[in-house]
C-alpha cells in the first residue's frame, strides 16, 4: 500500500530544505569532484533509486563525460553529446522519463554491458545555468519503489539549477588550475631544454613533456634526414628501443612535413593517409593523431612531432595551438643539438672508420710531428700507438726510410699527393712491403694543416688474402691462406656452377640510363653475392648482368651440390623481397633465371702476367650456362641438370622437366625445374599441377601423344600460366602430326645457347 501523497505546501517546503541542504553542503565541499559526488548523493537518495550519474560537457571534444558514478563504477566513461538518452537531454534541453530504458531506441546498452549493470528506467534531466547555458546531464537509474513520476523530474531539475551554480564556478576554477599547470610544466620544459645539448636526453623530455602536456597515450618526433630524404625518430614515447625510418613524403608525418601545415585526425583509420603498418609492428591502436612541423628560426621544416591517442577525447583547437607553441619554442635547441649530434656522429664515424681500417693512417703536423695513428699504423709499424703520438716524423722514419720524409717534404711544398707504390719500410729489423699515399691536410678555409700518409701493408699473406676476397667469403678466403699459395695454382676437381642471368636487361638499360642501370646492378649484385656467400660459394665472376659462382673448389664440402641448390633458393626468394622494394617505388620488378651444373672443373689463376684471375673452365661450366639460357624456354626461374640432382643429400620441390640436347652436344642430359622457393600464391595447386605433368611426361616419353596432351591441359588448368604444361602441348601437338623417329627416347634438341 502506496503512502498517502503530501499536501503541495509541504511538498514546496521539503523541497526548499533539500535544495538548501543540497546547496550548503556542495558549498562546502572541496573541488569538483566532491561537489559531484554530493549532488548525485542527494539525488539518488531523494528519489530513491539504485544509482545515478552526473555527465559533464566537454565543449572542445563535443562530448559528455561522467566524473562520478555511484555504485562502484570509478572509471570515466564518454559519449558523444549527442548520442543516446543524455545526449538527446542534453541536445533537447529537455527533461526526460524512460519506464523501459531497453525498449528505448536512444539508450546505449553498451555501458550496461561494459559495468554489468541491469538498467530498469531511467530518469534524465539537464543541468543549465541561471542563463540558461548548458553544462551537464544528471541521469538517475532504477526507481526502487515503482516508476520515475513527473515530481521527481522537476525535484531533479530544480537540484540542477541550484547545483549549477557553485559546479559553474567549479568548473571555472578547474581550467584556471589546470592552464596554470600547464603553462608552468610549459615553461619547466622550455628551460630545461634550453640547457640541454645531448639530441637524445632533449629528445626524452621534448617528448615526455608533450604526452604530459596534451594529455596522450604517446608522442614521437620525427627529425628529417636530408641525405636519404627519410623521417626518422630518434626516441618516442612507447616505442622503447625501437626506431622507425620513412619516406620523407609517406603516411601523415609526410603529408605535415611535405605541406609544412599540421593535421589533426579524430578518427586515424578514416583517413587514407593513415598507415596501420605501425600499429601491426607495434601492437599499438592509434584512435587520434594531432601532427604539426617543426620548423627552425628560418623557416625551414626539420621533423614533425606526431602525438597519438588524446586521452578521453580528442585533440582541440587549443591543443593544436600549445603544441605548435611548444615546437617553436624548442626548435632552435632541437636544431643546435641535432648539428651537435650530427657532428659528433661525423667525429665518433671517422674515428671508428680510422680504427677499423686495415691500412694505416697517420697524420703529421706543419712543424713534422706524429699527430694522430690509427691501430693499422701502430701495427704495420710494430709500435704502440701512444708511442706514436707526438713523435718527429724523423724519428718515426728513420734513415733507411728517408724517402717517407722527402714525400711529405714535397707533397707540403707543392699541395699535391704523391703515391708511392710497392715500396720497401724499416721496421725493427725487418722490412715491409707497402703501398704509401702522402696527402696534404687543409681546414675549411685552404689553410694547411699539414699531411696525412696512408699505408697498405702488401706483403704475400695479405696480398693473397686481399685477391680472394674478392671471390668468397672472408672465412673461406682465411682457410685458403692456412692451405697455401699452391692450391691457386691449378686443380681438377668436382664442384657444382652457378650461372644467373637478368631478364631483359636491355630494355631495362635503355630505360634507366647509365646511372641508373648502374644503382641498380650494385644493389642486386649485393644481395645476390650474399647468398651465394652465405653457403660457402666462391663468386668467380660478373658477366655484364649474369652472375657466375661455383662451389666445391678451391675448397670442397661434403654438401657442394646442397649449398648450391639452396643459394640458388635464397637468391629467388631474395629476388622476391627486392621486387617488393622495387614495385612499392614504382619500378618495374626483375625476372632472373638460374642453371645449376655438377661436373669435374678445372681451376686456378688464369690469365697474363699482367693480369690474373681465379677461375674455373670446362664442360660442365658450360652445361650450367646453356641451362640458365633454356630456362627462359621453359618460363622456369631455376633448372637443375641430373648431374646435380642425383648428387643431392636433402630433398627439394622440382620436377622432371626434360631431357634436353644443347648446342654444341649430342647426349641428352635429364633437366629439372627447382621450385622449392615458391610460395602458394607464387604456385597455386602446386601438388595437383605436378600430379597431372609427371603422368603427361611419363606417356610423352612413351610415345603416348594424344594422353599426355589431355593430361598436361589438366595441368595447365590447375595453373593457366604454368609455361612447361603449355610447351609439351605444343610438342604433342607436332608430333601427333611428324611422329619422331623410332629410336626416339624423350630428348629435344635445343636450337640456341
Amino acid at each position: 500500500m502506496k503512502a498517502p501523497r503530501k499536501p503541495r505546501q509541504a511538498q514546496t517546503r521539503d523541497t526548499e530544505r533539500l535544495l538548501l541542504h543540497l546547496t550548503q553542503r556542495m558549498a562546502e565541499a572541496e573541488g569538483l569532484d566532491a561537489q559531484l559526488q554530493i549532488l548525485i548523493d542527494i539525488a539518488t537518495q531523494a528519489l530513491k533509486a539504485e544509482r545515478g550519474t552526473i555527465f559533464l560537457n566537454d565543449p572542445d571534444t563535443r562530448e559528455l563525460y561522467s566524473r562520478v558514478v555511484v555504485g562502484g563504477v570509478t572509471r570515466e566513461i564518454r559519449i558523444l553529446n549527442g548520442s543516446g538518452l543524455a545526449g538527446h537531454v542534453f541536445t533537447e534541453g529537455a527533461g526526460l522519463i524512460v519506464p523501459d530504458a531497453y525498449a528505448d531506441e536512444r539508450f546505449n546498452p553498451d555501458i550496461d554491458r561494459r559495468t554489468g549493470f541491469k538498467t530498469r528506467n531511467v530518469l534524465t534531466a539537464p543541468i543549465r545555468t541561471l542563463r540558461g547555458e548548458p553544462i551537464g546531464v544528471a541521469q538517475i537509474l532504477n526507481k526502487i519503489d515503482g516508476a520515475f513520476s513527473g515530481d521527481d523530474l522537476s525535484l531533479v531539475t530544480a537540484m540542477n539549477t541550484q547545483a549549477a551554480i557553485v559546479l559553474k564556478g567549479s568548473l571555472f576554477v578547474q581550467t584556471l588550475e589546470a592552464s596554470r599547470k600547464q603553462e608552468n610544466a610549459f615553461l619547466g620544459v622550455v628551460t630545461e631544454a634550453s640547457t640541454e645539448i645531448m639530441l637524445g636526453p632533449l629528445l626524452q623530455k621534448i617528448m615526455s613533456a608533450v604526452t604530459r602536456m596534451l594529455n596522450a597515450e604517446r608522442s614521437t618526433l620525427f627529425l628529417n634526414d636530408e641525405k636519404t630524404g627519410e623521417l626518422y625518430t630518434e626516441i618516442g614515447e612507447g616505442l622503447g628501443a625501437q626506431k622507425i625510418r620513412l619516406p620523407n613524403t609517406a603516411g601523415i608525418a609526410g603529408a605535415v612535413f611535405t605541406s609544412g601545415r599540421s593535421v589533426n585526425i579524430p578518427h586515424a583509420y578514416a583517413d587514407l593517409r593513415f598507415n596501420p603498418g605501425f600499429d601491426k609492428k607495434t601492437g599499438f591502436f592509434t584512435r587520434s593523431i594531432l601532427c604539426v612541423p617543426v620548423a627552425n628560426k628560418a623557416g625551414k621544416v626539420i621533423g614533425v612531432t606526431q602525438v597519438l591517442n588524446k586521452r578521453g577525447g580528442v585533440f582541440t583547437a587549443e591543443d593544436e595551438a600549445r603544441l605548435k607553441a611548444f615546437t617553436a619554442q624548442i626548435s632552435i635547441g632541437l636544431e643546435n643539438a641535432k648539428l651537435f649530434d650530427d657532428v659528433q656522429t661525423v667525429k665518433n664515424y671517422n674515428e671508428s672508420m680510422l680504427e677499423s681500417m686495415s691500412n694505416g693512417v697517420l697524420t703529421v703536423s706543419p712543424e713534422g710531428h706524429i699527430v694522430t695513428a690509427n691501430a693499422a699504423a701502430a701495427r704495420i709499424l710494430k709500435r704502440a700507438a701512444r708511442d706514436l703520438a707526438d713523435k718527429p716524423a724523423a724519428e718515426v722514419f728513420p734513415t733507411a726510410d728517408a724517402w717517407v720524409l722527402e714525400r711529405i717534404a714535397k707533397v707540403t711544398e707543392t699541395g699535391a699527393p704523391e703515391h708511392t707504390i710497392d715500396a720497401a719500410l724499416a721496421v725493427g729489423d725487418a722490412t715491409v712491403s707497402v703501398n704509401m699515399t702522402v696527402s696534404p691536410l687543409r681546414d675549411g678555409k685552404g689553410k694547411a694543416m699539414g699531411t696525412m700518409l696512408l699505408i697498405e701493408d702488401i706483403s704475400s699473406e695479405k696480398r693473397m688474402k686481399s685477391t680472394m676476397s674478392r671471390y668468397m667469403d672472408a672465412a673461406l678466403a682465411d682457410r685458403l691462406l692456412e692451405a697455401g699459395e699452391d692450391i691457386l695454382g691449378g686443380q681438377a676437381k668436382p664442384a657444382t656452377v652457378l650461372f644467373s642471368d637478368i631478364r631483359s636487361f636491355t630494355t631495362l638499360s635503355e630505360e634507366l640510363g647509365a646511372q641508373g642501370i648502374v644503382q641498380l646492378l650494385n644493389a642486386y649484385f649485393t644481395r645476390m653475392v650474399d647468398c651465394i656467400q652465405a653457403e660457402g660459394g666462391m663468386l668467380d665472376k660478373f658477366i655484364g648482368d649474369a652472375i657466375m659462382a661455383v662451389f666445391g673448389t678451391p675448397l670442397g664440402h661434403d654438401d657442394d651440390e646442397d649449398r648450391a641448390v639452396r643459394a640458388a633458393i635464397a637468391m629467388l626468394r631474395e629476388l622476391a623481397d627486392f621486387n617488393l622494394h622495387r614495385t612499392a617505388a614504382g619500378s618495374r620488378p626483375l625476372a632472373i633465371g638460374i642453371g645449376l651444373n655438377t661436373d669435374t672443373v678445372v681451376s686456378g689463376n688464369i690469365g697474363s702476367p699482367k693480369r690474373m684471375d681465379y677461375t674455373v673452365i670446362g664442360d660442365g661450366v658450360n652445361l650450367a650456362s646453356r641451362l640458365e639460357s633454356a630456362s627462359k624456354q621453359y618460363g622456369a626461374q631455376a633448372l637443375l641438370s641430373e648431374f646435380t640432382v642425383e648428387k643431392l643429400k636433402s630433398t627439394y620441390r622440382m620436377r622432371d622437366i626434360d631431357k634436353v640436347v644443347v648446342k654444341g652436344k649430342t647426349e641428352a642430359v635429364g633437366v629439372y625445374e627447382l621450385l622449392e622457393f615458391h610460395t602458394p600464391e607464387s604456385f597455386p595447386n602446386m601438388a595437383e599441377v605436378l600430379g597431372h605433368f609427371r603422368e603427361g611426361i611419363g606417356l610423352y616419353r612413351g610415345r603416348d601423344f594424344a594422353a599426355a596432351q589431355t593430361a598436361f591441359t589438366r595441368a595447365l588448368a590447375a595453373r593457366p600460366e604454368d609455361k612447361p604444361s603449355q610447351l609439351y602441348i605444343d610438342r604433342c601437338a607436332h608430333f601427333l602430326a611428324e611422329p619422331p623417329p623410332e629410336n626416339w627416347s624423350g630428348e629435344w634438341v635445343l636450337s640456341s645457347k
